[in-house]
């Protein structure tokens, strides 16, 4: 069972002001393992995470077409937290979630897409580890 803790949740969502983005890995269209570093991570429910992607035309919506499965990488050198998340992605659409998720993304991701661009990424997570243990399995 995934039910992330207050202290994931608080450091997930401040991991931009706390200056750790989150890594995100994922399969692009070649093949090939993808890193890209996301400022807009952020619990979106007790097991699953979400992301505001700004560039709609980018590798990690392509990507997670042909393999949503991807990997996530919270880590934090000052407090020493470090958590993998497993999951699987899918765009969401809907009026709600595109709101939602850009409404909580943090203020200098909102600015860098005004318009409101972007698309909602939503991730189901099958798995965190912290320190090589599974902590928690779906």
């Amino acid at each position: 069972m995934i039910e992330l803790t207050d202290e994931m949740r608080e450091a997930i969502n401040g991991a931009l002001s706390d200056r750790v983005p989150i890594t995100v890995s994922y399969v692009d269209d070649d093949g090939q393992p993808s890193l890209s570093l996301r400022g807009s991570v952020q619990v979106y429910g007790s097991d699953q995470l979400a992301i505001w992607v700004r560039n709609p035309s980018g590798g990690i919506l392509s990507g997670i077409t042909g393999n949503p499965k991807l990997a996530l990488m919270y880590r934090n050198p000052t407090t020493r937290l470090a958590w993998q998340f497993h999951g699987r992605a899918e765009r969401d659409d809907t009026e709600q979630a595109r709101q939602t998720i850009y409404d909580n993304s943090p203020e200098g991701e909102r600015n860098a897409d005004p318009d409101r661009k972007g698309v909602a990424l939503v991730i189901d997570i099958d798995r965190v580890i912290a320190r090589g243990e599974v902590l928690m399995e779906r």
